[in-house]
Parts: structure tokens; sequence; C-alpha cells
């Protein structure tokens, strides 16, 4: 087992501006670095802080290459809840220059979802490896959309979603109906090809989680624990976590 690099920024803000900068750092030491991305409300305020510091550094960002988790299935990349959409709005339009040809999400829309999966893993495959993925965690301890019991050797594919997935994504919807039931996810084989990967988690809720997936067995039925095998792991945590976690 290979021993997780943790640190305790104390609050959200603070580990959300360490993760910006650690993405910077990279960016401007490698003009195309590939960065695998996340969604989600762990995310918001490092996107904030990110597109904050590209602009008043002046990184040209043209060649940068980017690679999104997953996308739900059935929302078109326009739909207001499309992580397409929450991308946009929260990083690419905050900076001139990316270039939307480098830019790279599931289309959850596809006329066959099945030969999408496949057509992502390739270029994942061919643009990659990942310089640096980052994660959050669920509260069943999946990441991404690798619910429990997803295989460790999973690839990018059709992933039904738990019913506390659904509900924990339910706020962003009028109702709990409306959450999609299936996405497309990078799989645990996928994103454990990054070179590098920084998970975050930030409040009590995701205490529980963290500590298995620290300290637990390595097992499908936390996701997160697949972790522990991958040699350059860096997890980021509140002091509301971190307590709980050691």
């Amino acid at each position: 087992m290979i021993k997780m690099d943790v640190i305790n920024l104390k609050n959200r803000t603070v580990g959300s501006q360490y993760v910006a900068t650690e993405l910077l750092k990279q960016m401007k030491r490698k003009p195309d670095t590939v960065l695998g991305l996340a969604t989600g409300n762990t995310m918001i305020e490092v996107y904030e802080h990110l597109s904050e510091l590209i602009n008043i550094n002046q990184v040209d960002v043209a060649q940068i290459r980017t690679f999104n988790l997953d996308e739900y299935i059935g929302l078109s990349a326009d739909h207001h809840q499309s992580y397409h959409v929450y991308m946009n709005e929260r990083l690419f339009d905050h900076n001139k220059g990316w270039n939307k040809d480098q830019i790279h999400l599931p289309a959850g829309d596809a006329s066959d979802v099945e030969q999408e999966c496949l057509n992502y893993e390739q270029l994942l495959n061919e643009v990659g490896p990942v310089d640096i993925q980052i994660l959050g965690i669920g509260e069943n301890g999946h990441i991404g959309f690798n619910e429990p019991d997803s295989s460790f050797e999973s690839v990018t594919r059709v992933v039904d979603l738990t019913p506390s997935t659904i509900n924990a994504n339910s706020h962003y919807f009028d109702n709990v109906e409306d959450v999609p039931k299936q996405a497309i996810s990078m799989g645990l084989a996928s994103i454990m090809r990054a070179k590098k990967i920084i998970l975050f988690a930030f409040g009590s809720n995701k205490k529980e989680a963290v500590q298995q997936m620290l300290n637990g067995d390595i097992t499908e039925s936390l996701p997160a624990s697949i972790l522990q095998r991958h040699p350059n792991v860096e997890v980021v945590l509140d002091d509301e976590i971190y307590r709980f976690s050691n």
C-alpha cells in the first residue's frame, strides 16, 4: 500500500485556493498540459480561483487539453444542468484563449452512448496521460460516477446512479424525479492512469468516506480506496474532516 499525502488546509476557501494554485503551476510549467477536471459543489471555488489566477498571470491556455470525468445521459450540451454548461459558466467563459477543440466532455445526448464511451476512452488514451486529475468524493465513496462495486478495471462507460447520488444531486434540479438516472463516466482504471491525482473534500458529511479511503481496505465497495494504489495522490482536507481521518 502506498501512503497518500494528506494535507489539512483548515477550510474550503484555503483548500480551493491551494488546488487552483497547483493547477496554475502545472499549466505554466507545461503549456500543453492535460488536465482531468471534475464538477459538483466541491469544485466551485477551485474554478473561481483558477480563472482569476489565469487572468492575473496572463497565462496562455490555448494549448491546454482538458477531459471531464463525466456527463449525465440524456442532457444536451446546452441543458442548464449539463456539465458542459457547468464548466463554461465556472471556468471556460472567464478566460480568453481556451481552445474549444481541446476541451473534452462526454456527449450525454449522443445517439449511440456506448460508442461515445468507446470514443472518449480512445481519445483520452491518445491525448493523455492526464498530468493532474482533480477529484471530489461522494458520501458513498464514489469518484467520478464510479459507484460502489464498480470494477477497478473499469474504463469510460455507462453507469447507473445510486439513489444516494441521485438524492445528493437533486438540489440542482427542480425535483428529484428530474435527476438523470444514468451517466457516462470515466472508469477507475481511466482515472488511475493520471500522473498525479489531487482529491479534495470539505465538510463533515464526507468524513466517513475519506476515513475509509485513507485507512480502510482496498475494496470495490468503496471505489475511492483504489487511490491507495496510486503512486502520486494528494488529499486536501479541511479541519472538520482531517481531525477524524488520522
